[in-house]
């Protein structure tokens, strides 16, 4: 017994639905009104829409995005438009439509954002801190420290209030401005935004421990970024600290021959102890 001869079954067509004996017709426009500048999305409802082709407003050719194949709705962005009433209409090859009113108006540019304060106004280099930029007109902002983007959480309804995390900043900690940035324009934080690294350390003491002034020390740890060396209450010439921040060097200043004073490193997160030395 031999099988069946398989059918190929042919893509179903929905019929355009459209009144007997007329063409397009349009019912309504979905907003009825738009910016003057255009390019907001406007939805065609109507009957025997199928394969429009042109749709303009006031003359004007609008930019046919989607249509339905039922013939029921097309979408498009309008053209951009003075203020005032235009008539739209829909073409396709039944004819074109009867046409509705739509309205373009002029909408107000977006406000200049203003920023008061930043909580807090300090935090740690490395980052990850909530904060809040308190000023107005604040929503679709973005907020840069220095050159690097914060991560914006979002705004009260108001716009008066707007929240993030701060990014890392500078190993070596210091000031760096906030700047908000809107549709509206851009906005500086007073004062900035400080980062504060954390305390120095300071890994055993100062090499060499006894030496003449004008000699070379060195100093191990972590966190020396910036550093100032202080050899009693006088401070170290040409201190340099590597690029991890773990080790310094830097010239033993002037100082009274046999006596001993206390060696400290000071940095923007703290003082720590690196022993003491001896002038010979």
């Amino acid at each position: 017994m031999s099988s069946p001869t398989p059918q190929l079954i042919s893509p179903v067509q929905l019929p355009s639905i459209q009144l007997p004996g007329l063409g397009p017709v349009l019912l309504a426009l979905l907003p009825n009104s738009g910016p003057t500048v255009g390019g907001n999305t406007v939805t065609l409802f109507g009957l025997g829409l199928a394969g429009t082709t042109s749709v303009l407003f006031g003359g004007a050719s609008a930019t046919i995005v989607g249509q339905d194949p039922l013939g029921l709705t097309v979408t498009v962005q309008p053209p951009a438009h003075a203020a005032g009433s235009v008539l739209v209409t829909a073409t396709n090859g039944a004819g074109t439509t009867n046409p509705v009113s739509y309205t373009y108006v002029v909408t107000a540019p977006p406000a200049t954002p203003t920023a008061a304060a930043i909580i807090p106004p300090t935090g740690p280099t490395t980052g990850n801190t909530p904060f809040i930029i308190a000023g107005s007109s604040l929503q679709n902002g973005t907020v840069t420290f220095g050159l690097t983007p914060a991560t914006v959480l979002g705004t009260d309804p108001t716009g008066t209030v707007l929240f993030g995390i701060t990014p890392a900043g500078p190993a070596g900690g210091g000031n760096v401005p906030v700047t908000v940035t809107t549709p509206g324009g851009s906005a500086s934080v007073p004062g900035g935004y400080t980062y504060v690294p954390p305390a120095p350390v300071v890994t055993g003491t100062l090499t060499p421990v006894t030496a003449a002034a004008g000699s070379t020390f060195s100093i191990a740890g972590a966190q020396l970024f910036g550093a100032t060396v202080l050899f009693g209450a006088t401070p170290a010439s040409g201190v340099a600290v590597n690029l991890a921040g773990t080790a310094l060097t830097g010239t033993i200043p002037p100082g009274i021959s046999g006596s001993t004073v206390a060696v400290t490193v000071q940095t923007a997160g703290g003082t720590v102890s690196a022993g003491s030395f001896t002038y010979l």
